[in-house]
């Protein structure tokens, strides 16, 4: 089912192989995205995030499955709804 695929690093602009392998445990997963970053540039900004101790800014938003209000690491736009955690892996287990 699943081939070796070349994709192009958004950062670098080299290419690299998303194997079947990674292939497999994204599905398993349940991600619905390819990398877009090559395994140097991914370690690089995963390293990049951990130098600022780790702290995210939150924002407040309301659930759009049962209404709490809720804090998420991202600006909300209003284009898309927003889960609280409780809410968002029920979705996310539940194959919703």
């Amino acid at each position: 089912m699943f081939q070796d695929k070349t994709l192009v690093c958004k950062d670098c602009g080299e290419e690299f192989i998303f194997t079947v392998g990674e292939q497999e445990f994204y599905a398993e997963k349940g991600f619905e995205n390819e990398p877009t970053r090559c395994k140097a540039c991914r370690s690089t900004r995963k390293a990049q995030r951990g130098a600022g101790g780790g702290i995210r800014q939150m924002h407040k938003a309301v659930c759009a499955e049962c209404g709490a209000e809720c804090e998420v690491p991202f600006q909300p736009t209003g284009d898309r709804p927003v889960y609280c955690r409780e809410c968002f892996q029920n979705r996310r287990f539940n194959g919703r």
